[in-house]
């Protein structure tokens, strides 16, 4: 039975991309600035895998023969987005930036949304999420607008109460404006942001959803369930995919909770590809400019990675990997251009191989497919070869 289980950690970058001046991130790398802010952080699995010894990573530990093959990956299109670096990660080069809204959304589009869904709007402003709720979230209550915002990516954002605008309704506005935002405002995606609590503590919860864009032509995904593969989707991968070549999903509440998920899928006999996101990193850590959270988050995951690679099976190859960076210890909080490393494991793996600097994200899903044989045009070179 072969399968490749794919686990992004979302926004665990590994230094500064060649163009990363132009983003205005100069200088970050998330892995290594974390470790330097808390030294007490330790990562022995992944070491073991090889993570120290990927150029630019000289805060961990390079062990005599490294377990798995170990390289680092650079992103080839426009931006530094959840959805353009999954997307690369399964194939897709994105020649074209999704747009951003840096001054706030058009007032015309702002107006036929409120149309659209019958309320008036607050907010149309570049935002921290946690910070907007806190501060338009009494306004919120009293007049049952729902709060709009956007950040440095290209979103559409949409935070409201839950006992103001139940989940259900949340969701409509949010397909509402999914369906209003195409053409030059195809934004990458429109995310419902629910949030509960009482003014002055008001908390988001974990029913947050996406509605990407659909990917502009086939990923390995597609290819792989053309072809009868199980692709089983962990996390918010179905999400970032518009459900083009899931078959399976499963949502999942944290990161314990999508390793969990992960290897209750990897117990199951299927062919295909197990593909999971753990957005802790991101969403509760790096957007927060919280290195130390972002450390136990790492050691968390670390502990767990003997379970993965136990849960393999002979034919299973384990890719680690994430979609950009997003390093806490920058003033900033948004995405930071990045490398991404890549670990890989299992038993088809021969050890201590050095995948060097791959030139697209896009070679890991060249890779998934050149191992399955999986027939369909993709971007990216396969490095198969290199380790197997």
């Amino acid at each position: 039975m072969k399968r490749v289980t794919i686990i992004v950690l979302d926004s665990v970058g590994a230094g500064a991309a060649p163009d990363a001046q132009a983003y205005g991130d100069a200088g970050v790398n998330t892995l290594n600035h974390i470790a330097a802010a808390v030294p007490d952080m330790r990562l022995p699995n992944m070491e073991l895998l090889g993570l120290g010894h990927i150029v630019g990573l000289d805060r961990f530990a390079r062990v005599e023969r490294p377990r798995g093959a170990f390289g680092r990956m650079m992103e080839q299109s426009a931006g530094k987005d959840t959805t353009t670096g999954h997307w690369e990660l399964a194939g897709t080069i994105v020649s074209e930036p999704f747009p951003t809204y840096p001054d706030g959304f058009p007032s015309d589009l702002i107006d036929a949304f409120e149309r659209a869904i019958g309320r008036k709007t607050l907010g149309n402003t570049v935002a921290s999420g946690t910070e907007i709720i806190a501060k338009l979230g009494d306004e919120h209550v009293r007049t049952g607008s729902p709060i709009v915002y956007t950040s440095a990516d290209s979103v559409f954002q949409i935070a409201a109460h839950e006992s103001v605008i139940p989940i259900a309704e949340q969701y409509k506005i949010c397909e509402t404006a999914r369906a209003l935002l195409t053409g030059r405002h195809a934004v990458g995606r429109v995310i419902a942001r629910p949030f509960t609590g009482e003014s002055g503590a008001y908390v988001r919860t974990s029913n947050r959803h996406d509605y990407s864009l659909e990917p502009l032509k086939p990923t390995v995904l597609d290819h792989a369930r053309r072809m009868g593969y199980t692709v089983a989707g962990v996390g918010k991968i179905k999400d970032i995919f518009a459900g083009r070549g899931i078959t399976r999903s499963v949502s999942t509440r944290g990161n314990m909770d999508g390793v969990d998920q992960t290897l209750k899928l990897m117990k199951e006999p299927f062919e295909g590809i197990l593909f999971t996101n753990l957005v802790d990193f991101d969403m509760v850590y790096g957007h927060r400019n919280d290195a130390a959270g972002y450390a136990s988050a790492l050691m968390d995951f670390d502990r767990r990675l003997p379970e993965l690679l136990s849960a393999l099976g002979p034919q299973e190859l384990l890719m680690i990997t994430a979609d950009h960076g997003c390093d806490p210890t920058t003033p900033g909080t948004d995405h930071t251009r990045e490398y991404v490393p890549i670990l890989v494991a299992g038993q088809p793996v021969r050890h201590g191989t050095d995948l060097g600097t791959r030139n697209t994200f896009a070679d890991l899903a060249a890779t998934a497919a050149e191992y399955l044989k999986i027939e369909g045009e993709l971007d990216g070179v396969s490095f198969l070869k290199q380790f197997h």
